[in-house]
């Protein structure tokens, strides 16, 4: 499959996200400058962390109006994966990809540290190689990653399980301290209600090797390939 990874200006993670899928998934992969339009023929596009321009208004408030963005817009309603971390989300929620929005750190202070998060969903091409239930241990790292929904839009995402991970303490549990940001029902990521966007504060492609600490991160990255063989496969014999 072919993967497209989006650089803005002030990225500064899309060279882990590009070595991870080269050189340890073994995938085809190319950088995407934000002010250039989308081009044809990706699989999946990745919106990488960092501190893009304009953050300094709102995380991804200004991101949103590169002119690539239209094509990720565009791709998304036909079908195609869309993935964004960290300042990836915040983009894909400013957008409109996604909903709710990241606001600053509950303890105004940015924070960098590894966490727990909680498999919830399983039926998604960004976590179908996982299990229910199942933990993974990623860093995080950044000053705005409070997931915010009001009440109502809270309760359509239960409803719609578009909650996929929960940040939780070691043993699985939702605990005091286990929660890095204050996001709201302890949520970590959420997909749209298509199940092809999907955005994550953690940061999957810094624990794909064990030299890293974890290789939990491979979970998000092996189940996108494996969804996307299983939808050739159902091309071809359609």
């Amino acid at each position: 499959m072919r993967w497209g990874v989006i650089v803005f200006p002030g990225s500064c993670d899309e060279q882990d996200v590009y070595d991870c899928l080269k050189h340890v998934v073994k995938q085809d992969v190319e950088f995407l400058w934000h002010g250039e339009n989308l081009k044809n023929g990706f699989d999946c596009l990745v919106l990488p962390g960092g501190f893009s321009y304009g953050d300094y208004l709102r995380a991804g408030a200004m991101a949103r109006f590169s002119p690539i963005m239209p094509g990720v817009v565009e791709f998304a309603a036909r079908g195609g994966l869309v993935l964004g971390i960290c300042n990836g989300f915040q983009i894909l929620c400013e957008a409109g990809l996604l909903p709710g929005v990241l606001t600053r750190n509950s303890s105004l202070q940015f924070v960098c540290r590894q966490v727990y998060m909680r498999l919830e969903e399983t039926d998604t091409p960004f976590t179908c190689a996982g299990k229910k239930g199942q933990l993974l241990k990623l860093p995080v790292k950044h000053g705005e990653g409070c997931y915010y929904a009001d009440p109502a839009t809270l309760e359509r995402l239960r409803q719609n399980r578009q909650i996929l991970f929960r940040y939780v303490d070691g043993k699985g549990k939702n605990a005091a301290g286990a929660n890095p940001n204050g996001s709201i029902d302890d949520i970590a990521g959420v997909c749209n209600t298509g199940r092809n966007v999907f955005g994550l504060m953690p940061h999957p492609e810094d624990a794909t090797e064990k030299i890293l600490g974890s290789e939990d991160g491979l979970k998000i990255f092996l189940s996108i390939v494996a969804a996307c063989e299983k939808r050739e496969k159902g091309a071809r014999v359609g």
